[in-house]
């Protein structure tokens, strides 16, 4: 499979889960809610996450209506930790997408509240009553729910979000940065790929496999964007470049150097192509190609 076929895949499936986001975002929540919620998912950003949990679900020979759920449940914890990450309380930024933030845009109670609505939502979307016709089986929505929760949480993406604002001016050695970036970045990533896993059948071999994928591709998209922070302007990051440093936070490049950072960003994606080479899975040839993506990327 080349990379064209990749691309045209990637594009089909930004359709579906664009079209999905657009059809679970309430519109009409109340006061001006939804507006907010909608304005801050839609619309913008790159659908890693989702692109991952259904080139999983693709390699698990999956239920792709559970993965398209997923996908989206996945994305909206992501876009609801984003928009609570650049509130003033936390990294005060400004520009997210290349557009206001949405505690501009709406002021910092009707963000927080956005971010609250769309971390109950993603729930909510895995787990459609049995009348749904879109329904998946109770036990499938307990795992993709129990997967997700324990990604986001303590244990997680917000814990590392705690370790990344008690570390500001710390001088974190490597060890201690991965396991902030494993949390507060990787755990989501990997999750998504797992989610997607879970949408199929597998040996737990396999599954393992897809984990070793997952955290390597987690920890990988965490130092390339340490080094965009640094090598790219913020119009082409569609953020505030340079935020890292001015707020002297610890990171890949401040830690191992720019070139150091390099060389670990490619031994991740050897160590996520390895993990898939040795799955025994067929149909890892997208999963491949995100790998690719995560670190060549240039925004």
């Amino acid at each position: 499979m080349n990379a064209a076929d990749c691309e045209t895949w990637m594009r089909v499936e930004l359709d579906a889960v664009e079209a999905a986001l657009q059809s679970w975002l309430p519109a009409a929540a109340p006061a001006g809610l939804g507006e907010a919620m909608r304005y801050g998912v839609l619309d913008g950003g790159k659908r890693l996450r989702p692109l991952l949990v259904l080139a999983a679900c693709e390699a698990a020979a999956g239920n792709r209506s559970a993965a398209l759920r997923a996908s989206v449940a996945v994305e909206l914890i992501h876009a609801y930790s984003l928009i609570h990450d650049d509130m003033p309380c936390m990294d005060d930024d400004v520009l997210r997408r290349g557009k206001p933030t949405v505690h501009v845009k709406f002021g910092e109670a009707q963000a927080m509240l956005a971010g609250d609505a769309m971390q109950a939502l993603a729930f909510e979307v895995l787990t459609p009553a049995a009348a749904d016709p879109d329904s998946i089986p109770a036990r499938l929505q307990a795992r993709l729910c129990g997967l997700l929760a324990r990604a986001a949480g303590h244990g997680g993406m917000a814990g590392g979000q705690a370790i990344d604002l008690a570390s500001v001016g710390l001088p974190l050695n490597e060890a201690q940065l991965r396991d902030m970036h494993r949390r507060k970045t990787g755990a989501l990533l990997e999750a998504s790929v797992l989610m997607g896993a879970a949408c199929g059948e597998m040996p737990g071999s396999a599954w393992d496999a897809l984990s070793r994928y997952g955290a390597a591709i987690g920890l990988a998209f965490q130092v390339v964007d340490d080094i965009l922070d640094v090598t790219q302007a913020s119009e082409v990051l569609g953020k505030t470049a340079g935020k890292d440093l001015d707020l002297n936070k610890p990171t890949y490049v401040s830690v191992l150097g720019i070139e150091g950072a390099r060389r670990q960003a490619q031994t991740l994606r050897e160590r996520a192509q390895a993990a898939l080479a040795s799955s025994g899975l067929r149909h890892t040839a997208r999963l491949s190609w995100l790998a690719d993506l995560v670190v060549d990327r240039n925004c």
